[in-house]
């Protein structure tokens, strides 16, 4: 530890963090970064690329701890490993340099970082799937979903903004425009879940 900096233990670090200490914050960066280091360098990536992942783990740590849905079943050390060792898997299997090799000499972590982590890729690929069915759907409909929706645009003034008679009419056609769009995303969800 460097002279005048607190050396805090994971409950700590935690409770720290989730008050916006960024002390905390540059002390856990530092402390776990030469361990990640170690992974992608042994295993095909550069000092770059290892900085890269590290950076995208710590992050997804930060985050869960914020929004306080972080629940640490293991040491951060051990979280932090299985979240960068998911992502680098993934980037190799990205370049085509993957040839299982960190699966032959690593055991499986089961610390709800692998979980997480899945977790937030698909919420990922739904929000484009979404984005994709909102494109197809054409006006009125994407204006009238985003202005209600994404807006928060009432409906007198989405009534008032697309010249409907009344607010009655403006909410008959928002409810159809959803169902149109339900109808596409599930579409091209199926399509996804086909591959």
């Amino acid at each position: 530890m460097g002279k005048g900096q607190p050396s805090y233990t994971d409950e700590e670090f935690v409770a720290a963090i989730r008050l916006g200490d960024d002390r905390a914050l540059a002390q856990l960066y530092r402390l776990h970064l030469p361990m990640v280091l170690h992974l992608v360098q042994q295993n095909s990536g550069t000092e770059d690329e290892a900085k890269d992942v590290y950076q995208e783990g710590v992050i997804v740590f930060y985050e869960k701890v914020r929004d306080g849905s972080l629940e640490l079943s293991c040491q951060i050390k051990t979280y932090l490993y299985a979240v960068c060792r998911r992502l680098w898997l993934k980037r190799l299997a990205e370049k085509g340099r993957y040839g299982g090799r960190l699966d032959d000499h690593e055991p499986y972590l089961e610390t709800g970082a692998e979980a997480d982590l899945v977790l937030a890729e698909q919420r990922d690929q739904q929000f484009a799937l979404m984005e994709q069915a909102l494109s197809q759907l054409g006006e009125p409909c994407r204006s009238l979903l985003e202005g209600y929706y994404l807006l928060d645009k009432s409906m007198q003034q989405l009534t008032a903004d697309f010249g409907y008679t009344n607010a009655d009419n403006a909410k008959n056609q928002k409810y159809k425009c959803l169902v149109r769009l339900k109808k596409l995303f599930f579409t091209h969800y199926q399509e996804e879940e086909q591959y």
